[in-house]
Order: C-alpha cells, then sequence, then structure tokens
C-alpha cells in the first residue's frame, strides 16, 4: 500500500488506473475512520460507513475528477483535505438516511400525548410550595396562561412570575428527587 503523500496527484487526475488503485488502497483506511466519526453520533451502521465512503471515492472521481482538482497542497496536507472531504460526504448521507419529519403543528393533538382522563394528578405536600408559586403554577399548567398575562392579573412584573415559576420547580425537583414523594 503507497503512502498517501507518494500518490502523483497529475496521473490519479488523467485517470491512471495505476494510480488510482494505490491512492484508493492509501486512503481508504482514513476516509473510513472519518466517515465512521461522523456518522456515529447518527446512530448509522457499518453498511451506511461503507456506502459514505464510496460516496467519497465517487465525488473524487466525478465530472474528470473535478473535486480531485481543487485540492491545493498550499492549504492543506492531503489527509486533511480529504478528512475534510470525507466528512462532509459523511453528513450529507446522514441527512438523506434521516427519517422525514413532520411539523408539530400538523400533528393532530390526540397523537401527541396521554387523554386527560389518564392524566394523574401531582400530589403536592401542603406547605411545600408558597401561595404564590402555587397560584402561579395553576395559572402556567392548569390553565395555560402566558407569563405576561398571569403578571398583569397579579399586578408583578413577568420575571417576578418567572423567578415565582423557577423556584416552585426546584423546590419540586428536589422533593420528588429524595423519592419521599
Amino acid at each position: 500500500m503507497a503512502d498517501l503523500n507518494q500518490i502523483d496527484l497529475q496521473a490519479l487526475a488523467r485517470g491512471d488506473k495505476r494510480s488510482w488503485d494505490a491512492f484508493v488502497g492509501a486512503a481508504a483506511p482514513l476516509i473510513n475512520a472519518m466517515v465512521r466519526r461522523a456518522l456515529a453520533p447518527h446512530g448509522l451502521g457499518e453498511d451506511d460507513v461503507m456506502d459514505a465512503a464510496q460516496d467519497v471515492f465517487v465525488r473524487l472521481c466525478a465530472q474528470d475528477f473535478r473535486l480531485l482538482k481543487t485540492y491545493d497542497p498550499a492549504r492543506a496536507g492531503l489527509s486533511t483535505w480529504l478528512a475534510v472531504v470525507a466528512r462532509s460526504a459523511a453528513i450529507d448521507h446522514a441527512r438523506r438516511r434521516r427519517r422525514p419529519t413532520q411539523p408539530i403543528d400538523e400533528v393532530p393533538e390526540a397523537a401527541l400525548g396521554v387523554e386527560d382522563r389518564h392524566v394523574e394528578k401531582l400530589k403536592i405536600p401542603q406547605g411545600l410550595l408558597t401561595e404564590r408559586q402555587t397560584l402561579i403554577l395553576k395559572y402556567l399548567y392548569d390553565e395555560e396562561r402566558e407569563v405576561a398575562d398571569i403578571a398583569q392579573l397579579l399586578k408583578v412584573d413577568p420575571q417576578t412570575v418567572r423567578s415565582t415559576q423557577h423556584r416552585a420547580l426546584v423546590r419540586l425537583r428536589a422533593y420528588f428527587r429524595e423519592g419521599t414523594g
């Protein structure tokens, strides 16, 4: 197997088979590693890694080696440049493989959650929250009011509503984390 730095890029760009074979042998481990690393967060398997790596080689030789001819040794080493090309191809591959999504506004509400009759009211011990905290949580979550509306109703600043909500949620988290609820 040849070293990447020993590949004759001019011969490669002219389509020389021997240069291409040497290039593929030298570049494949780097390209496969970069593609594997780029696809890992997307949960794609080895078949996708091989497909995306193959796509890198197709990109390099497509349109009379147009992409390969853009390599400039003054700007980066060949391995660095190939790593960037491989990562780009892998990300494109992951985007193509992504499942189609539907805007949440178009999903019927019944499909989003549990029916109200199945939702159990949270049992909060008396005295855990202040009256104001309880009232603000009731307005925010039970009545689904906006912070500005609650602030106007209670004649307080909207930031007071937000900070009261925050303190109430901190207390609830601490209480339920302890497992005493």
